[in-house]
């Protein structure tokens, strides 16, 4: 059984700035990352490779230099990385997206059944977490979201069973396999990649795959195939305060953040 962890590679949001003028995203000089959420679906398909030594595959949408994003995928241990990228595949919305990613799902299922699909609840560019259930629509498959526990896992009476974490309460869900995973943070730590890994990711292949590999109508992807358009992008104003460093994942550096801010503006002494 194959699984596939559907990976984006996305804007580091905390450098991202917006043109006053164009009210357009400034991407020069911004650096790329996995977004964070799919580095818990990558994990998550290698903890099932490690037990059950299932067949990973790590599929991303984007230009060529989203390459990147999968050879991080490769050095933790994936074992197949597919780049779709394509000119026409540009400027693609949810809907869009989730076209080219169901057809390459499908075409990957021709030569090795995918039983489970795993993506990141949402992106941190556009959280609107549509992709994955756009893709299990497509595919016809059950989609259980938000899943912060793997309970149970039975390849031979091929059902899976999680715990879901809504608001408030934790939902206990049992599903027929194959299905399509959204999961959160809470679900587990991903792993690093060692110093050889990460030079071995650089011998593996990533395969390319664009728009003659797929031979999706050109209406129904990119620009053509999104009926989304933006209109505006716009920093929300506050009254007061601000947002300063990450307090969940780095508290000690947004702490000094915070200090030299104060020391900065003659608000603390030491």
């Amino acid at each position: 059984m194959q699984i596939v962890a559907c990976i984006k590679q996305v804007p580091d949001t905390t450098q991202v700035q917006i043109d006053p003028v164009t009210n357009t995203l400034i991407r020069e000089g911004i650096p790329f990352i996995v977004n964070p959420y799919d580095t818990h679906a990558i994990e998550e398909s290698l903890r099932l490779k490690d037990q059950f030594g299932t067949f990973v595959t790590a599929i991303s949408m984007g230009p060529p230099n989203a390459e990147a994003t999968l050879r991080k995928a490769l050095a933790v241990g994936v074992d197949r990385a597919i780049l779709l990228s394509d000119r026409v595949f540009g400027g693609a919305d949810t809907l869009a997206t989730s076209n080219v990613l169901t057809e390459a799902i499908r075409k990957l299922g021709e030569t090795d059944e995918v039983g489970i699909i795993f993506c990141g609840k949402q992106t941190i560019d556009g959280d609107t977490a549509q992709v994955g259930p756009g893709i299990a629509t497509r595919l016809g498959c059950t989609q259980l979201t938000l899943v912060d526990k793997i309970l149970e896992l039975d390849l031979e009476k091929r059902k899976i069973k999680v715990s879901r974490k809504l608001e408030g309460r934790h939902e206990i869900v049992e599903s027929p396999l194959p299905v399509l995973i959204t999961v959160v943070r809470e679900l587990n730590r991903p792993r690093y990649p060692t110093v050889p890994s990460r030079l071995a990711s650089f011998e593996k292949e990533v395969e390319l795959w664009n728009n003659q590999t797929l031979k999706l109508d050109e209406q129904s992807i990119g620009l053509k195939g999104s009926p989304t358009w933006v209109n505006r992008i716009f920093s929300p104003e506050r009254d007061k305060g601000e947002l300063i460093g990450d307090g969940v994942n780095d508290p000690v550096g947004t702490a000094n953040l915070l200090i030299d801010r104060l020391l900065a503006k003659d608000l603390l002494s030491l």
